[in-house]
Order: structure tokens, then sequence, then C-alpha cells
């Protein structure tokens, strides 16, 4: 069943029948579920308050990567359970989820260094069992990120992970658990869990947003992966909250404002933590914050002045010969991570492995990465056997995605580019988007690699049912062009509008509602709100060129045994895993 015409009265009437499962949450790890549910022959359902994957899972750092920071902890069943699952995507999704080289910057100064560096990278490919890393003198290093500042630089790192986009990832999962026979509909909002006599849950309340209409939906399992929303659907009496909201927001330049090859990783000047800048989509991404989020989480979060400040300093350390300033940001986006609270001063150090619990017939599962969300929803049904004792077992050999043929889109005129975008992104439903275009539709939007046609797919068959879903999820423009590409509204209506059926006046309102979102949650903060960073960015490289020129020896011989110790227990590690698979 695709989302096309009177969809959403489809699914509510299936919605009285008993459900095997009923999954609240419609962002990756729901879907998730819901892909490996329809696999197994279970009748499921998913819903999703808002949007589908309007939450964090259109608002990640679009990465799809094996977590080198683990290894800090040598958590090597989860790096290498990441790393794998990293492969297996890129082999099954080209097109969708891509290769992405990561270039790592060492300074003097440094803390970590080159040999600690050395050691989790050198670690990093052996649980991959694909040796992707090398070492660049500072020379060579300026050839492949010719725009870095080069004071003190000592060279670098480059090594393999991968991208993506998120939303469309999320949007591929749910279509093909639906044509598997589940069911998804979106502005569907879980207003209160059923329970019967025993306080145990056997259904949820369910208000459609769109129509206004209620029911009750019963179902033998309910789960709960509404992520940073986990809480507030558990909520009863005496129920201790257990998670704790992140914000991670970001600053999109224009390409050729800030031009980079590759990504690039390095240190934040002020506290030391990871930050990186990619190209992705044709712009330029630098991200991340990691901060607790205080707002209301059902009011779309925005970056704050202090973010932005944050990561200027960031860009401005990092890339200096660029003079990037506050006015070369044409967007920027946040998203809320729900980690599990373990009451640590600094939200960095929560861990973010995915956890399931269950209370009361309500399985919860939140936490986790988007690369691995095929193994969180494997995880969530292997504890669901003991409440469906007569389904099956899930079977972790599937593909992730279901295999499309390469070939579907010869004989279009296409490049084979735009091919592997498209069957990367569509599946199986990419030779119907091409076939439901006119000839000038299958021209890409100036300043983007999206084609016309993707627009009228999207209005058709994906449902659509606010215009923000078409421009920031469907298709990415509202971050992709300048001013949310409100330029371009006039081109968008002509095609989009007969296609969703909107009267002038629904477009219009729309169109206003759009925009004001856009200038609330994605532009950039007025510039006079936001912190001056030099001063404190130029106390900390000071204190930095000031610390490079102490211990160095005493830093070689210990970062030199921790590399021995490090290799030797993945070693170790890796053949005991082998062993034990056998």
């Amino acid at each position: 069943m695709m989302w096309q015409g009177e969809w959403r009265d489809a699914v509510w009437q299936q919605l009285q029948q008993p459900l095997d499962l009923l999954v609240v949450g419609g962002g990756i790890t729901g879907a998730g579920v819901l892909r490996e549910a329809a696999r197994m022959g279970l009748k499921a359902l998913l819903v999703e308050q808002r949007d589908f994957a309007w939450g964090t899972s259109s608002r990640s750092s679009k990465l799809v990567h094996g977590g080198l920071r683990y290894l800090q902890t040598f958590q090597f069943g989860l790096t290498r359970a990441s790393v794998r699952e990293r492969e297996r995507l890129m082999d099954e999704a080209p097109g969708l989820i891509d290769s992405l080289g990561f270039l790592l910057a060492i300074y003097s100064g440094d803390s970590p260094g080159r040999w600690k560096f050395e050691a989790g990278l050198t670690v990093y490919d052996l649980l991959a069992l694909h040796w992707t890393h090398r070492h660049y003198s500072a020379q060579d290093f300026q050839m492949l990120a010719p725009h870095l500042t080069v004071t003190r630089l000592r060279g670098g790192f480059r090594y393999g992970d991968a991208q993506t986009d998120d939303a469309r990832l999320v949007l591929r999962v749910l279509l093909e658990a639906v044509g598997a026979g589940a069911w998804a509909i979106n502005y569907t909002k879980a207003v209160g869990l059923i329970r019967d006599a025993s306080g145990s849950v056997t259904g949820v309340r369910l208000q459609d947003l769109v129509a206004g209409r209620t029911c009750e939906a019963h179902a033998r399992v309910v789960v709960n992966a509404t992520g940073a929303w986990a809480d507030r659907l558990r909520s009863e009496p005496n129920c201790t909250q257990r998670i704790r909201p992140l914000r991670g927001s970001h600053l999109i330049f224009p390409a050729w404002r800030l031009p980079v090859a590759q990504a690039i990783s390095f240190l934040h000047p002020i506290d030391r933590r990871p930050v990186f800048v990619f190209p992705w989509e044709g712009i330029t991404l630098v991200g991340t914050t990691d901060i607790d989020h205080q707002d209301e989480l059902d009011i779309e979060p925005a970056i704050s002045p202090q973010e932005v400040a944050y990561l200027m300093a960031a860009v401005q350390s990092q890339f200096a010969p660029l003079c990037l300033q506050i006015e070369d940001v044409t967007a920027t986006f946040a998203g809320i991570r729900p980690v599990i609270d373990t009451g640590k001063d600094d939200p960095t150090k929560e861990s973010r492995d995915h956890v399931v619990w269950q209370e009361n017939g309500l399985l919860t599962v939140t936490g986790g990465k988007l690369t691995t969300f095929r193994l969180i929803a494997l995880d969530v049904l292997s504890k669901l056997r003991s409440l469906l004792p007569d389904s099956p077992p899930a079977d972790s050999d599937h593909p992730v995605l279901d295999p499309v043929n390469p070939d579907s889109l010869i004989g279009t005129g296409l490049s084979e580019t735009v091919r592997k975008r498209l069957v990367g992104r569509y599946g199986a439903r990419a030779p119907a988007l091409v076939q439901a275009a006119s000839p000038s539709e299958l021209e890409p939007i100036p300043g983007t690699t999206t084609l016309w046609a993707e627009l009228r797919w999207a209005a058709r068959s994906e449902g659509v049912i606010h215009l923000d879903d078409l421009i920031l999820r469907r298709v990415r423009l509202g971050l992709l062009l300048p001013d949310g590409a409100g330029a371009l509204l006039p081109a968008i209506k002509a095609i989009c509008q007969p296609e969703l059926g909107w009267g002038d006046a629904r477009w219009s309102a729309e169109e206003t509602a759009y925009l004001d979102l856009w200038r609330a949650c994605y532009s950039v903060p007025d510039a006079t709100a936001v912190p001056d960073w030099r001063p404190e960015l130029e106390e900390a490289q000071r204190a930095r060129a000031l610390g490079s020129h102490g211990h160095r020896r005493f830093r070689k011989v210990a970062l030199g045994l921790g590399l021995a110790t490090l290799v030797a227990t993945a070693v170790w590690y890796l053949v005991s895993r082998q062993r034990r698979e056998r």
C-alpha cells in the first residue's frame, strides 16, 4: 500500500482490528522495528504524532559511522557491530549510504595526539576487517585540506566512514515495511495507554491530528519508540524519568564559502570536544554541540545564540584563511538526542548505546545510533518473544533494505550518478518516480542534486500533510538553498499543488506557516544576540601554544604503551569472538 489518495482513511479503518504489534514513534528506530515485524509476518502498525522522521531522525549529523569514540572506553563489541553495519549498509544502498573520507587534523600540543589516534584507528580498522586509515605529514595533509589553519599543524590521518540522508533512510525503511503488509500513519498522536484490570498495556488511544477523529487501537504488544518523548508515553504514577534530552546543533555554509572535499574532524579549540566539517548534498555542514535541552519537547528545536558562537569559534580557528563570518551561514538545524540519564555532569559522557526495557507489557526502546537501527530492531523483537510466543524468530540474515535492480533506470536518459541516487533513496519505487515526471522535471533543481521530479513524487505518493514535510524531509531544499528555498516556492507550487489537492487558500496558509517555521528554527539567530567568542578563543589558543612545549617525550612513551595495549586487547577480542562464533 502506498501513501496515495485516501490512504489515511484506509489506514484508519484498519485500526479497529486486533494487532500483534503497535509501534509508537516514526523515527529510524520505530521504522526499523516495523520493518522487521513485517518480515516476520506480524500484523503491525506504526503511528507518529508529527511527520515521519520529524524528530531526531531528520536532524542527525547525517553520518553512518562506527563510533570511533567508543574505543576510548574499550567498547569493542559496540564498535565492531557499528562498523559491520556501516559496511553492510554501504553495500546494500549505494546512493543512499555512501562512503565518506574523514581527515583528522593533529596540531602541536593536541591531547590526544598522533599515537593515541593511531591506536584508535588501527583498532577501528581491525574491527571492520577493512584497512582504511593512513597518516600524512603536515605538508601532504595541507594538500588534502588546503584551507586549514597551518600554524602548529603536525599532520593528520585519513580514514573511512559513511554518510546518508537520514530522513530518506527512514522513509525507505517505512515504505518497505508498508510494502510488506504493515501500516504506518503520521500526524496520529498516542494520547494514552489502554490497560487491562491487572495494569498491563493492551493498546493505545489515538487521535488523528488531521481529521480530529479518535479511536482505540488494541495490540498484543506496544513498543514505545518515541525517543526523547519516551518518558511521556510511559508516564504513570511514581514513574521514574529516565531520558536526558541533549541537543546537537549544526551550521550550514555554502560549499563555495567553506569548500571541503571530504570530512574534516578536529578538536574544538576551547573545550577539546571533537567537531567536524563535511560536504553533504552540495553544502558544507558544521557540527555539533552537545548540551542539555531545556525547552519544551513539542516545540521545534532551534540552535541557540551560544551554540552559534561555539561552532563559529571552531570554524574560525580551524579555517582561519577563509575569514568566515556569521553572515556566511545560510541555515541551521538542531536535533534532540534521547540518552539515558545516569547523572553525569558532562552531557558528552552519557552513553549513546541503546536500551530496551519492559514495564507491564509496554516495551520501551531508546538511545542508539542511526547506523545500528537494524540491530536495535532485532534486539527489540527478540525481547518480545515472551509476549508473542507464537511468532517466528527474527532472521538477522535478511538484507537491511530490499534488494533493488541497479539497472532499473537504464534507458531513462539519466546519468549513472543520478540513477544511483534515485535507486538508493527510493528503492523499488524509483522507476515509478521517473515515469510520473515530465521530461523537464528530470533536471536538477539549480544549486542541488535534487530533481524536480522528486517534488512531484513526494507530493503524490509519500504522505505529505504539510508543506514543511515536503521541503524539509521528503526533499531537503529547506536546508540546501538560501532562505529555505523561498525563491522556489512558486515553481514548487506549480508542480505540487495539483498533486496535493490544496486550494489557493490552503497553499497560502501552508506557505506562510513554512516560512515562519524556517525563520524561527532553521535560520541564523540575530547576530546581535550571539556572544562574542573571540576573547575566549584567543585565550584558549594562547594557553594551547604555551602547553605544547612540555612533556612531549613522556607523552610519546605513555601513548606508545597505550597503543600496544589497545591493539593487543582488540586482537584478543577478535580472536575470542571468532572462536565463539565457530
